[in-house]
């Protein structure tokens, strides 16, 4: 990915010396029982530092999406708490979340990086994007295209879940001769 900028919002993928920095965006975004840990973003940076879309601004982290890449068609829960169960050759790119922090959100950030994850997985040849969400995000998702599929299976940090799926028309051929 080329770096992204556009009103000084540069949007760049991470580094292992973020993950202090992004624990603590991910604590003002979620409940403490929802919330990745310092030592799981680590952990995740460690295997998929390129499925982190790391939003700065003035050369300050505000936000950020972050997700691995899977074959499975949903998010199980054991992906939030397991980076080795990323497929670098997965068909689709999971977002375990997207965060920003509250004084920066309800001005488009999130969605310039959602354009950004969904570009970079239509370029690396993935089937599409699959995240979980809770039910007053749904229409935020939709907007992207995103569909519903319904209450998760995932119970992840005792919250109600929605599985939703972008789907991209026309997969590619993958170099193995798969779709």
């Amino acid at each position: 990915m080329n770096t992204y900028m556009k009103d000084e919002l540069r949007i760049r993928h991470g580094r292992k010396e973020d993950a202090g920095e992004l624990a603590r965006v991910e604590r003002a975004c979620f409940p403490e029982a929802e919330a990745a840990t310092e030592e799981e973003m680590v952990a995740r940076l460690a295997v998929f530092p390129e499925h982190f879309w790391i939003m700065e601004k003035a050369g300050r982290i505000i936000g950020f999406i972050n997700g691995m890449v899977t074959s499975e068609r949903t998010i199980r829960d054991e992906m939030f708490a397991d980076a080795g169960l990323h497929e670098p050759g997965g068909d689709w790119q999971a977002i375990f979340g997207v965060d920003t922090f509250p004084e920066f959100q309800g001005r488009g950030l999130a969605s310039r990086v959602m354009e950004q994850v969904i570009a970079d997985a239509k370029s690396q040849g993935r089937k599409g994007c699959i995240l979980t969400c809770k039910e007053q995000l749904i229409g935020f998702y939709e907007r992207f295209g995103y569909q519903n599929e319904g209450l998760s299976a995932s119970t992840h940090g005792g919250a109600r879940w929605y599985d939703m799926r972008l789907e991209f028309q026309n997969f590619p051929v993958r170099e193995n001769g798969t779709e």
